[in-house]
């Protein structure tokens, strides 16, 4: 933070700023522990046993899967507990009114639905190589939902930073705004879509990933693996757009400027790593590394957007 924006926010403040910032980035930790957990097949390694794992309270003697898929759920008890922390810290640092306490509770509402999505992957059996139908739309359901937590965990650090929320007058800004965000929602279902196929369907070579695809007695999931790529293309393309326009109005703004740039330098980085993930038949580190990548762009259109919309700089966004 600059000196400015220091002077702003009381010591206090300060705290809850950075505990904030640290919610943040431990959530992002817990979901690429849950990555690693699929990717392993260790999704099923507590059976199908929600809250407790294999009937019990804590696991006797555990497998090396049952050791991952129990450490997932304790890193997620906790994350629970430091959201349930950020709320009633909010509520006390904050007056009546404040969008930080709206924020975080929302964060606190989001992240008990992704606890009972999560419970509702086990009791269904929809883990590690299982297949149901259902499983697509669980997957999905978990994705947006994920997604939704951590804009909200961010933005609650962003407006604890002492800006405060500005409501802009501009239809284009918003539509535009909503745009990129159902497809950034879209393009991460697809993406989910085709980690669940590599999953459940693994191939030793490209050349057999490829006739997969094409091959049309394979499974529809694996015939419509083929678009998560070119969606990629299309939003990274779409989304440097987006990260210019607004950039483009956002005249003496320059944590939007900072924000764009910081947007757009991690989609070109997305796209090289999501290449190279793919000719390397996506490996669990890649799969990580990929997933992180995802998770920082999507936080920094959200910061990008949330700065048009705070009263940090004096010339927010300029008329559209």
């Amino acid at each position: 933070m600059g000196e400015k924006l220091e002077k702003q926010i009381s010591s206090g403040g300060k705290v809850f700023y950075r505990y904030a910032v640290f919610t943040v980035v431990y959530n992002v930790i817990v979901i690429l522990w849950g990555v690693f957990l699929r990717a392993s097949h260790s999704g099923d390694g507590c059976g199908q046993h929600w809250l407790t794992c294999q009937g019990e309270a804590i696991p006797s003697a555990p497998e090396l899967k049952t050791v991952i898929e129990f450490s997932h759920r304790v890193t997620t008890a906790i994350a629970g507990i430091v959201v349930v922390g950020l709320v009633i810290w909010a509520f006390r640092a904050f007056q009546k009114g404040s969008i930080v306490r709206k924020l975080a509770v929302l964060s606190l509402v989001f992240i008990i639905v992704e606890g009972a999505i999560g419970g509702g992957l086990v009791l269904t059996g929809n883990t590690a190589g299982n297949w149901t139908p259902t499983r697509p739309y669980w997957t999905a359901g978990h994705l947006i939902n994920t997604f939704i937590l951590v804009a909200f965990l961010t933005l609650t650090a962003w407006y604890a930073g002492g800006r405060e929320f500005l409501k802009v007058n501009s239809g284009k800004l918003k539509w535009l705004m909503l745009l990129g965000v159902a497809a950034i929602f879209i393009t991460g279902i697809s993406g989910s879509m085709a980690a669940l196929t590599n999953m459940l369907f693994p191939s030793e070579t490209i050349a057999e990933g490829i006739a997969k695809d094409f091959d049309p007695d394979s499974h529809i999931l694996l015939r419509l693996r083929i678009i998560h790529p070119i969606l990629s293309v299309l939003l990274s393309v779409f989304l440097i757009f987006i990260a210019g326009w607004v950039r483009k109005f956002a005249e003496g703004n320059t944590a939007v400027v900072r924000w764009s740039n910081v947007l757009s330098i991690l989609i070109i980085v997305q796209v090289v790593f999501g290449a190279a993930t793919l000719l390397m038949l996506a490996p669990i580190v890649m799969q990580l590394g990929h997933l992180l990548l995802a998770d920082l762009v999507w936080i920094a259109y959200v910061v990008m957007f949330a700065a048009a919309y705070s009263t940090e700089e004096k010339n927010v966004i300029s008329e559209i």
